[in-house]
């Protein structure tokens, strides 16, 4: 029996979660259940599920869980706040988190549960981003067990040999492929992007995910931050990471190999997929997930991205380069701008050109430890709501 922790378990990624959990209750016990401000939906969950803890963002959010809780009978216990979060992830009766809270918000129970020792299905790519190798020397020093959730890297993890560590040449790897939708704008002029709405923004042609990936999806940020992960997750370097815009979302990445092999991992495009197979792993078993019938398909297309049309998958190239705080920097830029258009503040296409701005003004430095990595994502928040058109 595993006991999992879900961080984010209103999110889509932990509803999505808790579906393949009830479909094997007998194998998976949920300990406990975190989110930020949805308290109605968290305790609906903790009704279902019965975790023996429930984590919110705030004092004001836990009163209002705690009453409902209780008007349903229900002992759990309730805390709220990022050492509340970082408890439940290293817990003694937690074996397995899934990490799935949006953002740099997640970085600090996910790297608690990293230095704990936990099984961890990592959906916040956003840890990997911004403190790196500070978050896979933790994995390496307590034996913790990294599985990768984004469809991608858990396609490319099914795609390379078993037991692969981080060594491309050692095992023939040549290069990793990852695949993109394109998002909702593919085939729109450039030119008319500044009149997008987020409405517009956040209807993603194939997956269904929360609004800030469905934004970043469009921008191919989202992509961006899957090189940086990917180069982290799989020892490879930024020239042997190749993007590869493929509209229908069935084959989800590939692995070339030096004898001219190429694996890919197919399947439609449902997350419930990669977290039974994480879940599971090394068995596989039943995730809900419909398979594919490839005559219903008929084609498969690809084409290389357009940098000029996605400047932010660009950015993120040259931030993995860069290497140091660049990362974090990028990504912290990006949550701002993000928001910032889904609030109406700045349009589209001043996402990529506020990043920019940030990435251009802020030197770039080393991050030694957590602090380190903390004070530069703060500093590039700063410098975006500074640099954020007035009205």
């Amino acid at each position: 029996m595993q006991n999992i922790t879900i961080l984010g378990s209103t999110g889509s990624i932990g509803v999505s979660t808790l579906d393949v959990i009830a479909r094997h209750r007998e194998r998976f016990a949920v300990y406990a259940l975190t989110a930020n401000s949805k308290v109605e939906e968290l305790a609906r969950q903790c009704a279902q599920f019965h975790p023996k803890v429930a984590i919110v963002g705030s004092a004001q959010a836990a009163q209002e869980l705690k009453r409902l809780l209780a008007r349903q009978g229900l002992h759990v216990e309730v805390d709220y706040g990022v050492p509340a979060l970082c408890a439940v992830a290293s817990a003694d009766g937690c074996d397995t988190v899934m990490a799935a809270i949006v953002g740099a918000a997640g970085l600090a129970p996910t790297l608690a549960a990293a230095r704990a020792g936990k099984k961890i299905l990592l959906a916040n790519k956003e840890a990997l981003v911004m403190s790196g190798q500070l978050f896979m020397d933790a994995v390496a020093a307590s034996d913790a067990v990294l599985m990768p959730i984004d469809s991608e890297h858990n396609a490319i993890f099914q795609c390379l040999p078993f037991g692969y560590r981080r060594l491309p040449d050692e095992y023939g790897v040549a290069k990793i492929l990852l695949t993109a939708s394109g998002g909702p704008f593919l085939k729109r002029a450039v030119e008319t992007l500044d009149a997008v709405t987020p409405a517009e923004a956040v209807a993603h042609p194939n997956w269904v995910m929360g609004r800030k990936i469905s934004i970043d999806s469009a921008t191919m940020m989202n992509k961006g931050l899957e090189v940086i992960e990917a180069h982290w997750l799989f020892g490879v370097s930024a020239s042997q990471i190749d993007v590869v815009i493929h509209p229908q979302s069935v084959i989800h990445s590939m692995v070339s190999y030096v004898d001219g092999t190429v694996l890919a991992q197919m399947g439609n495009p449902d997350m419930r997929t990669p977290i039974a197979h994480a879940l599971a792993f090394p068995e596989r078993m039943v995730s809900g997930v419909a398979p594919i019938d490839l005559t219903v398909i008929g084609q498969l297309l690809f084409e290389r991205p357009d940098l000029k049309q996605f400047p932010c998958l660009k950015l993120a190239y040259d931030a993995l380069q860069a290497g140091g705080s660049a990362p974090a920097i990028l990504n912290a830029a990006n949550e701002v701008a993000v928001q910032a258009f889904l609030d109406g503040q700045i349009g589209f296409r001043m996402i990529d050109q506020l990043i920019a701005r940030v990435m251009d003004k802020l030197p770039n430095g080393i991050v030694p430890d957590i602090d380190a990595v903390l004070e530069q994502d703060r500093a590039a928040r700063a410098a975006a709501h500074s640099l954020m058109p007035r009205r």
